[in-house]
């Protein structure tokens, strides 16, 4: 059931379904990067290694991108309803747990809970969305919304962060909870039963979800103890070989195995495969950059978590701002410019960051995360719009769990290849060790930029064969 197809104009039941699925959107995104600011506190308070630090971030993120495939796939089968409000339950509880430990291993156990929850309730809120809003202006100006709220929750953590860290770490895990639980009550009543749920039939691909989550994690886990290990040793090699080895694995079961994690013939989409890179290297960077930019200031130039939480204010406002609008310009424009230009911003934000030193500037802070900020509000809603379109409906839960893999996956990579980079001089983040870190953030934009640049060129060419020559010229113009 379609419903944006029955009515030009959303009724209150429908916008407070969208409100429910926007409020753990946001949920999720805020818990991605709130506990960035409170990074420095934690690692002073449970007497973690900054290597170890890094897991409280990639225990999550491992967590959420190892099992999106599985939650997608689960959305299909068991119906997208059922299985977000049970996530968003979970997620509620381990959440609370979070916020009450007192020892790293298990602050980082709780952690790895709630991205597992969040693997499930992402991919059924993103389906749910786009099984319920036609293709075309309505599921544009839905998504914009949606990704809004995901992306403001995820530069606005960063803030809202700051204000809690002054009181007390504990408090960026557990303000979540009250916001859960009153979301799950809503989407109890608000969320349809049969939101245009054209359930996929077939069975799980649980040997594929282990092989991916298990093969990821030693993935990342090698990589980060490379530095200490040798990237040489038999541990280190050993670690990546058994990663390959998984991962190879999971390439075989998918191509075998009767009801699949991933039907790869749906990779077979260019724009769908050029925005799931393209959210590698959005979010892999920014992840990274972060993890940085928290150790640069305030553990070097000594900026308390306030302080800190408020240079990353320009970015949040911007996309808190603009985000909604960028249904209109895809529209208007195509996602494949957006993504272009907002990649180029993300590239030159980084690069601003080149030019950090021992003493604070904001002309240097300021801009930069002004870019940053440009290049979220562009670039994300229109790598959610670009991967869902023509996509059916019974295979919207594994586009979405594709496209959310690709970023948090991208995330932990990338991440975990910084930290090493970061801490090459001996476990500690240094001034030596600062500028490297973010030009390897920097080349990774330029990757994606390069991907958004092929994006660009491949719609010019198909629509210079398939527009006539009239409405060429229009196009030209625009």
């Amino acid at each position: 059931m379609n419903l944006s197809s029955h009515a030009e104009r959303w009724d209150a039941r429908l916008w407070g379904a969208l409100t429910v699925l926007c409020a753990v959107i946001f949920l999720d995104a805020l818990d991605v990067s709130m506990v960035g600011v409170a990074l420095p506190s934690i690692q002073a308070d449970l007497g973690l290694s900054t290597s170890t630090l890094q897991w409280v971030v990639s225990g999550y993120v491992l967590g959420y991108g190892g099992l999106l495939l599985l939650g997608g796939r689960a959305a299909d089968l068991l119906g997208r309803r059922r299985v977000f409000l049970t996530a968003l339950g979970v997620f509620a509880v381990a959440s609370l747990l979070g916020g009450l430990v007192d020892d790293g291993g298990l602050l980082i156990v709780a952690r790895f809970v709630k991205g597992i929850s969040a693997a499930f309730t992402a991919p059924a809120a993103l389906s749910i969305i786009t099984t319920t809003f036609a293709e075309g202006p309505a599921r544009n100006r839905a998504l914009s919304i949606f990704t809004a709220c995901g992306a403001s929750g995820f530069s606005l953590g960063l803030v809202l962060s700051g204000f809690l860290t002054e009181i007390g770490w504990r408090w960026t895990f557990l303000m979540p909870v009250p916001v859960a639980i009153v979301a799950l009550v809503a989407g109890l009543s608000l969320l349809p039963r049969h939101s245009g749920e054209e359930r996929a039939t077939g069975g799980y691909d649980l040997v594929g979800a282990a092989t991916i989550t298990f093969g990821m994690l030693l993935l990342v886990f090698g990589v980060v103890r490379a530095p200490e290990e040798g990237w040489g040793s038999l541990t280190t090699l050993g670690t990546l070989a058994g990663a390959v080895a998984l991962l190879a694995v999971f390439v075989a079961v998918e191509q075998r195995v009767r009801h699949p994690l991933v039907r790869f013939g749906i990779l077979r989409s260019g724009p769908l495969v050029r925005a799931n890179l393209g959210l590698v290297v959005l979010f892999g960077s920014y992840v990274a950059f972060q993890f940085v930019a928290m150790q640069y200031f305030q553990n070097l130039l000594g900026w308390s978590a306030l302080h800190t939480a408020l240079a990353f204010l320009p970015a949040g406002l911007i996309v808190a701002v603009t985000s909604t609008k960028m249904g209109d310009l895809a529209d208007r424009f195509g996602t494949a410019r957006l993504i272009a230009i907002g990649s180029a911003s993300l590239a030159a934000g980084y690069g601003v960051f080149l030019f950090a030193g021992s003493a604070p500037s904001l002309g240097l802070v300021v801009p930069g995360m002004v870019l940053l900020g440009v290049a979220f509000a562009l670039t994300f809603p229109s790598l959610n719009i670009q991967a869902t379109a023509g996509v059916a409906d019974d295979e919207q839960g594994l586009a979405s769990g594709l496209l959310n893999t690709s970023g948090q996956v991208g995330g932990a990579l990338v991440l975990a290849v910084v930290t090493a980079v970061a801490t090459a001089g001996g476990g500690a983040v240094t001034m030596e060790t600062i500028r490297p870190s973010i030009a390897l953030c920097a080349a990774v934009a330029l990757v994606g930029l390069g991907i958004a640049v092929t994006g660009v060129l491949r719609a010019r060419s198909t629509a210079a064969v398939v527009t006539p020559e009239p409405a060429r010229e229009v196009l030209e113009t625009i």
